[in-house]
């Protein structure tokens, strides 16, 4: 059995249709559907069971759970970056993280979770390490704090922990999701709307749309949680994104050109006030530690991933659950 926290959500549903799609049905999804409409992400995957997310934190908690799976994939978090509320932020994401993360170790089961590239903040260096995080918000914080946790409390005699910290990860799915979906998305919705894409204005010295992000596809994501589910030698924390930052210009100009026409469909809007201070104008993921760990999973391009993505949503969008 394999136990996936946040199974309904983005990610978490995309490593079950990964699972799936190797003939891997035996998987308990873990989540919260106080949002009933985040059950569209699961009709097409098949699994074993569903629990309740609270349900799941007190089986672990009070050491009730009955059953030893063979892995946790830990995608259940907090992922606002506006989320302001600390308290609720690192119970979500520290406090329940090391309850299940020791949980593992007690059981002897593999633990591969989700961390973000959030932790680095305005650095310029992207590449996993001490005194090289700076998060720019309490989420951020909230995954810089147990990435360095899980670093103190590992030992060689552990089952396999593994920590992905994701870059801008897009693509199927984030329709469903709590809090704003990406950008590619949000420039899908306004061009097929006929409204204009808007980029944020100049500011830092960052020119106006020139903010640059690495973006990596969900399904990439999925099929590299597989490749550390079949390495189960393989610890620590690494990078997922592509190496290569693109501007959010380069991706509103890839969005618009699908529908045909980009003239008129592009305009800049002052920088938000609200962002200001607590904003990564720039991320790039090094991977040099994830090819030296023996991956040699190849990640859609920027272009590859929009023309697939662009080409998923037409096919399903008009799809009534």
């Amino acid at each position: 059995m394999i136990v996936v926290t946040g199974g309904a959500g983005f990610v978490g549903s995309n490593i079950i249709k990964e699972l799936n799609s190797r003939g891997v049905t035996n998987v308990v999804v873990v989540d919260d559907l106080t949002d009933g409409t985040k059950f569209r992400n699961l009709v097409d995957c098949k699994v074993a069971d569903y629990i309740d997310a609270t349900v799941f934190r007190d089986a672990i908690r009070t050491k009730t759970f009955p059953h030893r799976p063979r892995v946790i994939f830990h995608y259940g978090a907090i992922s606002s970056i506006t989320e302001t509320n600390g308290k609720k932020m690192l119970d979500a994401n520290f406090t329940y993280s090391k309850e299940l993360f020791h949980w593992c170790k007690d059981q002897g089961v593999r633990f591969i979770y989700g961390s973000s590239a959030a932790v680095y903040g305005n650095k310029t260096t992207f590449t996993e390490g001490d005194r090289l995080e700076a998060p720019l918000n309490v989420y951020g914080y909230s995954k810089m704090l147990f990435d360095q946790y899980v670093v103190k409390n590992t030992d060689p005699r552990c089952p396999q922990v593994a920590g992905l910290r994701l870059f801008n990860v897009y693509g199927p799915g984030e329709q469903n999701r709590e809090t704003s979906p990406s950008i590619v998305y949000q420039f899908y919705e306004k061009r097929k709307a006929f409204k204009a894409i808007e980029l944020f204005g100049e500011y830092a010295g960052v020119e106006a749309g020139q903010q640059k992000r690495d973006f990596v596809y969900v399904q990439d994501v999925a099929r590299l949680n597989c490749w550390f589910l079949d390495h189960p030698e393989i610890n620590g924390i690494y990078n997922v994104g592509t190496g290569v930052a693109s501007s959010f210009h380069e991706v509103a100009t890839a969005v618009a050109s699908h529908f045909g026409n980009t003239e008129g469909y592009i305009k800049f809007i002052p920088f938000p006030a609200e962002l200001k201070g607590r904003y990564q104008s720039y991320t790039c993921a090094d991977i040099a530690k994830l090819r030296r760990a023996g991956s040699v999973l190849r990640f859609r391009t920027i272009k590859e991933g929009i023309k697939d993505y662009m080409e998923w949503l037409e096919k399903n969008e008009s799809l009534d659950y």
